[in-house]
């Protein structure tokens, strides 16, 4: 897994299936935007054959003059396919499903059948100098040997790349592992392998990440994770996971642009982040416990296998938390310039776990605690934003409204300088009740 991974972002094709979400034509401009933005290389829309208006807005992003291309998911159909070109796309997503239960239940055809009105429609879309890719669909719970006849056929009509597609999220790791290694020894080496996996059972990023390791190329994505149910790869999951792995696999994406996507997309589509989201959730980059906090303070790599920083991010330290440590109230101490002695660092630190059994402190509860046993720092040091390690507390933060995403973090942050400057980066250290990201 030594090459750039390219992202079909399909917030405007898979995020528009999401249930209650309805992006308005200014919405899908904006998303379209930001994407482009952060560097994703293509954006997938619904299919311009679906309505008026569906046309209407695949032309007008068709317009922007986007540095991503623009992909339309369309069905086999030849007038579906027509009028996808005519709004202007650069490529047509072309899809059937292959499983037993969705030819059975679903379009009705056999194998012979699928290629032969995929293969016309591919015909379709290469005349017209367009890229031409074919979904799977339903990968996983369909035949080896059906899926291989028509990833074949359909490599031989020059489709550019073969999408395999975990449509209700019952692949593992393992199996995604041995399914697109089967297909990549099947197909001729120029046409590149896609997955798109959904999340049913927890294993979307996963699965897309051993993909890329197994030889896929393109992995489909969404804003959050939203789509059908409880949605496909997050955007910003998947991205993390390849930065933790190399990174040189999230090259070309500017990853501090995430957090901002996701609070926007939330917002439109009236869900809040959620608390636990990789890079956006409130508790993305915080650490409570007293050894992990002292840990971090020497070296955020102990408790981090991101780097907040990269991710436009700064760590949250819980310091009136009843599991605070010495090395979190010294900190705290220093950046209201005090000195705790040995015995009054023990004696503070004791007072503030006792105080916090009941519930987290704020700010004044804090301070008031740790300013008992302080005496004043002979040369208070310089608190500039933006010096490397800040150190404060923080008032209870009342959840996000709903039907909204989570706003901006706090501001004002008082600011130390690391220990370590080669590690100068800005630290939130705040009650447990509070959290900033």
């Amino acid at each position: 897994m030594d090459q750039h991974v390219l992202i079909v972002e399909s917030t405007l094709r898979e995020g528009e299936q999401f249930a209650g979400a309805r992006f308005t034509p200014a919405d899908k401009q904006k998303i379209a935007l930001a994407l482009d933005r952060l560097g994703v290389p293509y954006i997938e829309i619904s299919s311009p054959a679906a309505s008026a208006r569906a046309f209407e807005d695949a032309t007008m992003l068709a317009g922007l003059g986007l540095r991503a291309r623009l992909l339309a998911h369309v069905r086999c159909v030849p007038a579906d396919v027509r009028r996808a070109l005519e709004a202007g796309v650069h490529g047509v997503n072309l899809y059937f499903g292959l499983s037993p239960l969705l030819r059975a239940h679903g379009h009705r055809r056999d194998v012979d059948g699928i290629i032969a009105a995929a293969t016309e429609c591919a015909g379709l879309v290469r005349a017209a100098g367009r890229e031409a890719r074919f979904g799977c669909e339903d990968a996983f719970r369909t035949p080896e040997a059906d899926l291989l006849r028509v990833c074949a056929a359909l490599d031989e009509a020059g489709v550019d790349r073969l999408s395999l597609a975990d449509t209700v999220g019952v692949a593992t790791p393992r199996r995604v592992d041995e399914l697109v290694r089967l297909v990549r020894r099947n197909i001729r080496p120029g046409t590149d392998i896609e997955f798109h996996g959904h999340d049913d059972s927890g294993c979307a990023v996963a699965n897309a990440h051993a993909a890329v390791e197994a030889g896929a190329r393109l992995v489909n994505t969404s804003v959050l994770g939203l789509g059908e149910r409880n949605g496909i790869t997050g955007l910003g999951a998947f991205l993390a996971r390849l930065y933790a792995c190399d990174p040189a696999l999230a090259r070309g994406y500017d990853l501090a642009r995430v957090r901002e996507l996701d609070n926007m997309v939330a917002a439109m589509a009236g869900v809040p982040v959620p608390f636990n989201a990789v890079v956006s959730g409130a508790n993305a980059f915080s650490h409570a416990a007293g050894a992990h906090t002292a840990a971090v303070l020497r070296d955020p790599h102990t408790y981090e296998a991101l780097d907040p920083a990269v991710f436009g991010a700064t760590r949250t330290l819980h310091v009136g938390h009843h599991l605070t440590g010495r090395h979190a109230v010294a900190g705290r101490a220093t950046a209201l310039g005090l000195d705790l002695d040995g015995a009054s660092l023990e004696t503070a630190t004791a007072a503030v776990k006792a105080a916090a059994g009941d519930g987290p402190l704020d700010d004044a509860a804090l301070d008031s605690i740790v300013r008992a046993y302080g005496a004043p720092h002979p040369q208070p040091l310089s608190l500039t934003a933006g010096e490397g390690l800040g150190v404060r507390g923080a008032a209870r933060r009342e959840p996000a409204p709903e039907g909204r995403g989570q706003g901006p973090a706090p501001e004002g942050a008082e600011q130390l300088p690391c220990p370590d400057p080669s590690r100068s980066v800005p630290f939130h250290a705040l009650s447990s009740a509070g959290s900033v990201s």
